[in-house]
């Protein structure tokens, strides 16, 4: 009760509640030009293109390249980890403490190998799946319960394979495919802001 007295008062600064209509989209891929066309940078990728839909661009920032929009109301942070994949959650957690992120109004883009090449699926929680990525956010957030869009890559490799296939890039097939599968990935991301977790997994998982 003294501390609220305080902060009416402007003695102390009352510590600001998450903006609800700010969301963190965190594209998870590894940096350097050699890893910008392979399967498992399908975080940065989805990232990049819709940055490239709304004309902004990418600033190094610490712990990784950044970039932001406004769309009908909500901000979106899209945050490129420059952390490597393994230590993904550091970069995630920092950003979502400096700007203040709900835990809800966080969106953690990934490839997945068990879903086919082009699916995309929205998911409130889920284990990481052997994901190094989502075991780092997992051990750094303290919680299974994040939002995650996997975006399949497919799993056409042998076995002791996945390491290669995953950091392998994408088939001329693949390639072309692709620009269909990351307009529709932005529109997503947008959706999810906009239309909510329910009504964004109804409309695009299993498209």
């Amino acid at each position: 009760m003294f501390n609220a007295l305080l902060e009416r008062l402007g003695i102390i600064k009352k510590e600001s509640e998450p903006d609800m209509k700010k969301f963190l989209i965190a594209g998870l891929g590894n940096i350097g030009a050699k890893y910008e066309e392979t399967r498992h940078n399908i975080g940065f990728k989805v990232l990049d293109a819709l940055a490239e839909e709304e004309g902004v661009s990418f600033e190094t920032r610490k712990l990784g390249d950044m970039a932001s929009f406004r769309y009908k109301g909500r901000t979106f942070i899209l945050l490129k980890p420059s952390t490597y994949m393994n230590l993904s959650g550091k970069a995630i957690l920092y950003w979502m403490q400096m700007e203040k992120i709900a835990p809800e109004n966080l969106l953690v883009i990934t490839d997945d190998i068990n879903l086919p090449f082009g699916a995309i699926r929205l998911k409130g929680k889920g284990s990481d799946g052997g994901h190094n990525g989502l075991k780092d956010i997992q051990a750094k957030l303290n919680t299974t319960k994040y939002n995650r869009f996997r975006f399949g890559v497919g799993s056409d490799f042998f076995k002791g394979r996945q390491v290669d296939y995953v950091l392998g890039e994408w088939t001329p097939e693949e390639a072309d495919v692709l620009k269909e599968r990351l307009k529709r990935s932005a529109a997503l991301v947008r959706s999810f802001g906009t239309a909510g977790m329910a009504n964004t997994m109804n409309t695009f998982n299993n498209t």
